[in-house]
């Protein structure tokens, strides 16, 4: 029996290899009226054989570490969607992943569930830098920012 290899959608994810880092706006919202600003990094590794991608992130607000996420993302070419399967100090491990597409220069994730829906976009700027958006909604129909920042790449060393 001959190992998979990645596909061409596999490979696709690999524009988030590398450590990144923004400053981030959080938008005022009922668990964190006042919002604000903060400090995000990631960083992403290739994941085993190659078949998506493993995030470690970590945003500070205030100089302390306020919250922390590790994700891996990859492609089910059965369905025909890339998976986001996310963990963090907010929530823990949920039992569920979240689904996406690319459109264009964006890959556009959205999930709905016990807390109500959520959209979380990367936007590929010709520039190298990668914006990502998390925007929340009660009915996915009315849709409220939460979270955006603008991610630089560190360079290779």
């Amino acid at each position: 029996m001959q190992m998979q290899k990645p596909s061409k959608f596999h490979k696709k994810l690999e524009v988030l290899i590398g450590e990144w880092s923004s400053d981030e706006t959080m938008h005022p919202m009922p668990w964190d009226p006042a919002g604000g600003t903060a400090k995000g990094r990631y960083k992403v590794r290739a994941a085993p054989g190659g078949f998506g991608v493993v995030q470690e992130y970590e945003q500070k607000r205030g100089g302390q570490v306020s919250y922390v996420g590790h994700g891996v993302l990859g492609y089910c070419a059965e369905e025909k969607v890339y998976l986001w399967h996310w963990s963090d100090s907010m929530s823990g491990v949920p039992g569920t992943v979240t689904r996406g597409h690319w459109k264009g220069n964006k890959l556009v994730f959205q999930h709905a569930g016990p807390m109500g829906h959520s959209r979380y976009t990367y936007t590929f700027h010709k520039d190298g830098t990668v914006g990502f958006q998390i925007d929340s909604s009660q009915d996915g129909a009315q849709w409220a920012p939460f979270m955006e920042g603008r991610y630089t790449k560190k360079a290779a060393k």
